[in-house]
């Protein structure tokens, strides 16, 4: 049986919701056969966040390692390949932190990949019926901090882990004025439920070799 550990944020900005942690919910409280999923809901904060995870990390003992993050504007489900070592904060995180232009991680590399099969999750998602894409930014704010924190994580102390970062729309019920995209959460894990099986099948370095690189 794979272990999975699942993580989504609080909500931020003002909002009262946060999809990644209702769309992590639903997939612990449903997860895909084969696989035992625990879902941790992380502060909304630069530092903070890591020590979360880090704990979260510490006690499952999971094999995936599957953390997502809100992307308001993000028409489907977007897997990250990459998280860089900067912070630089549009607005302020939970506990009003702002980082400018900091390392995640003073001294580390400038920045790690996903380990997870990114190309084979897309794919898989798009089988089940969900919208979804590669991901070459995962930004500079909270999302990103914890997507190359969980890459520093699995370089320095969980060397046995996969794991890697995905956005996700917003909900609906966050959409006032008729015209955003957004996916209700339960779409969007019935999506993460295929992706995970799609990750958890896949062999360590390996991935389907297409296309879904960008432009631009």
């Amino acid at each position: 049986m794979t272990r999975v550990l699942i993580t989504g944020f609080a909500p931020f900005d003002g909002e009262r919701v946060n999809p990644s942690w209702q769309a992590a919910s639903l997939v612990a409280a449903e997860p895909p056969a084969g696989l035992t999923v625990t879902a941790t809901e992380l502060p909304c904060a630069f530092g903070d966040s890591l020590d979360a995870l880090r704990e979260a990390v510490r006690t499952v003992g999971p094999d995936l390692v599957l953390c997502l993050g809100q992307a308001g504007g993000r028409p489907g489900v977007t897997v990250e390949r990459v998280g860089i070592n900067v912070d630089d904060a549009r607005i302020p995180d939970n506990k009003g932190r702002q980082p400018v232009d900091e390392p995640v991680v003073p001294d580390g590399p400038a920045a790690y990949f996903s380990t997870l099969p990114v190309k084979a999750c897309v794919a898989a998602m798009r089988e089940a019926g969900v919208p979804a894409a590669v991901s070459h930014t995962a930004g500079t704010f909270v999302c990103n901090h914890v997507a190359y924190g969980l890459g520093h994580l699995i370089a320095t102390e969980f060397p046995h882990i996969r794991g890697g970062f995905v956005h996700v729309p917003w909900a609906p019920e966050q959409v006032t004025d008729g015209q955003a995209p957004a996916l209700p959460p339960a779409t969007v894990a019935h999506g993460l439920r295929a992706l995970l099986t799609a990750a958890a099948r896949t062999p360590a370095g390996q991935d389907l070799k297409v296309t879904e690189g960008a432009t631009h």
